[in-house]
């Protein structure tokens, strides 16, 4: 009995002691969170009486070479609602539905959703957001922000891009300089009560947006506007499917216009419309987002060609800087050269007879080329094609170029190399073939084509200016002045020769290619040119897709480039000799 007394003591002291640690650990734990732990946990409570509302930053600016703003701002609207502040729902439900133009069944399922804050529409125009303002609705929350504005429309759209909703850049220069653009966003802070009621007494907390800088580029609102013009007259004249013009400094690279017709609005960049596609088709969505890809494509950047006759000018610079073709070399041209089993037709179907390397130039001579294309060799030719740049990328500063479609090295036959000596059994893109003919005429300097030129803060300081790469001697200051000299006599007395303006030496090469599958018998006509011809300040390249009726390159594209090159010039500064 004595033992059982003692056991039930030791038990009950046992479970006191127990108890009592606990206690003490429980005391120990709130002395800590009351005093050395406060300062969060006061700061935890505060938060969950706090609202922070998004103030946007305005996004910097894009301005052409001048200043010319192509990329502004305009301010705009976010409307939202406080659930617990909403004295009467369905006075709101009218007003936003009526104001915002919305459906009332989605208008009021937002208002009655219990949360701290429910979005009812952003890129409100501000004088909405004003009218919604003046009804003093408990609860509806209108702040300001900025929507990207475009004050020209179409203009240079595929180089500039467009944002989304959230003000981020999607396709173009908007989303290349992304991180110069943004800016930084700001907030309003306010207190609530515990119901969420917001409290009159409490002041605003509000940080203010820092905007995004500017960036100022090369292109040139003047000559990006007339050349935009001539691309959209030759394509309702020609009725073609599209028509793309670069031109660019092939000094440095630098682009002072890119055209891709048709092109579109940049203020309304899901609008459909503007590439003929009736807009109330019933399209599935995946259907519509291959439509709207399509129609945000930048030609120049995006896609690739056989570039036929002008890659000729590429094939000479190859030959003659290798030393397997003289200006002087004589060939016979009978209307077609056999390689292999295959029979390979010039354009003119009678042949040219005979004839000089320069002649042949001029005349675009295929058999010329294929003549001295065999004498290059399969693998020397792979190696200008590497040597030239033609198997990388140019790094152009816009997103989403293409890479040479192009045969390797082991597979190029006789009849491979055949093709390939005048620009067909491969592609490229268009920057690529513009940059590389500006490497070639420049005196051999491989040049990256650009835009972006500096960043500019808030005063209009240059927070920084961009560099690119060049590759020095791709060819000899020899072969580069005899290419000049060459693609002189093309336009002044060969098959460019419609591209010619009095007073101004002008260097160029035509091209009329066939696209596949060759069965649709559709071409593009092109033209590469470049002013003045003994000391280059200016090149254009123009590709007219699926023209119909005439379709040579000589007579329907060189001349868009002659009257490009009329009026540009003299822009530019660049005098008339004698």
């Amino acid at each position: 009995m004595a033992k059982s007394r003692t056991y039930n003591r030791k038990k009950i002291l046992f479970v006191f002691a127990g108890f009592l640690i606990l206690l003490l650990a429980l005391i120990g734990r709130l002395v800590f969170l009351m005093i050395f732990d406060a300062e969060y946990y006061q700061e935890k409570a505060e938060r969950l009486h706090e609202r922070e509302r998004e103030i946007k930053a305005a996004r910097g600016e894009i301005v052409d070479a001048n200043g010319v703003v192509l990329a502004a701002n305009k301010t705009v609207c976010t409307v939202s609602v406080i659930h617990s502040q909403i004295a009467d729902e369905t006075q709101v439900t009218q007003v936003l539905t009526k104001e915002l133009e919305l459906e009332e069944a989605w208008v009021r399922e937002r208002v009655e959703k219990i949360s701290s804050m429910e979005k009812i529409k952003t890129n409100v125009d501000k004088e909405v957001g004003d009218r919604i303002r003046e009804y003093n609705l408990p609860g509806v929350k209108v702040d300001e922000d900025y929507k990207r504005y475009y004050p020209y429309n179409e203009l240079a759209s595929k180089v500039l891009g467009f944002t989304g909703g959230d003000n981020q850049g999607i396709i173009g220069l908007e989303v290349k300089y992304e991180d110069d653009l943004k800016g930084i966003n700001g907030s309003i802070l306010t207190m609530t009560d515990a119901r969420g009621v917001e409290l009159d007494e409490k002041a605003e907390d509000r940080i203010e947006p820092e905007a995004g800088n500017t960036l100022q580029i090369s292109l040139d609102y003047n000559i990006q506007s007339y050349v935009q013009q001539a691309a959209e007259q030759v394509r309702e004249q020609k009725q073609a499917d599209s028509v793309s013009i670069l031109m660019m400094n092939p000094q440095d690279g630098s682009i002072l216009a890119m055209v891709n017709v048709p092109e579109f609005n940049l203020n309304e960049p899901f609008d459909l419309g503007a590439t003929g596609t009736d807009p109330a088709a019933q399209m599935t969505e995946e259907e519509r987002q291959d439509a709207l890809n399509q129609m945000w494509r930048n030609g120049c950047i995006n896609d690739t060609y056989e570039p036929g006759s002008t890659f000729k000018i590429i094939t000479s610079s190859a030959c003659l800087e290798e030393g397997v073709v003289k200006l002087e070399d004589t060939f016979s041209c009978p209307g077609y050269a056999i390689v292999e089993d295959r029979k390979i037709r010039c354009h003119k179907v009678g042949g040219h007879g005979s004839e000089t390397f320069v002649q042949g130039l001029q005349n675009s001579c295929n058999p010329v080329f294929i003549n001295i294309g065999l004498r290059l060799g399969a693998s020397r030719f792979y190696d200008y094609f590497k040597q030239f740049g033609l198997l990388g990328l140019t790094n152009v500063d816009l997103p989403g170029e293409a890479g040479t479609i192009m045969h390797r090295r082991e597979d190029i036959g006789l009849v491979e190399l055949a093709t390939m000596t005048f620009g067909q059994s491969f592609q490229i893109t268009p920057i690529q073939m513009a940059t590389t003919v500006s490497s070639i005429i420049n005196g051999g300097r491989r040049v990256t084509p650009h835009l972006g030129v500096r960043v500019l803060d808030a005063e209009g300081k240059a927070v920084r200016t961009f560099d690119y790469d060049e590759t020095d001697n791709i060819v000899s200051k020899e072969t580069s002045q005899t290419m000049r000299t060459l693609l002189e006599s093309v336009v002044a007395e060969g098959s460019g020769k419609n591209a010619a303006i009095e007073g101004y030496r002008i260097g160029g090469k035509t091209a009329t290619s066939e696209t596949l599958p060759r069965s649709q018998n559709k071409y593009i006509s092109s033209f590469i040119g470049f002013a003045p011809a003994d000391d280059p300040q200016v090149l254009a390249l123009i590709l007219i897709h699926n023209p119909q009726g005439v379709y040579y390159g000589g007579t329907i594209a060189a001349p868009v480039v002659r009257d490009i090159f009329d009026n540009v010039l003299p822009y530019l500064g660049v005098e008339k000799g004698d």
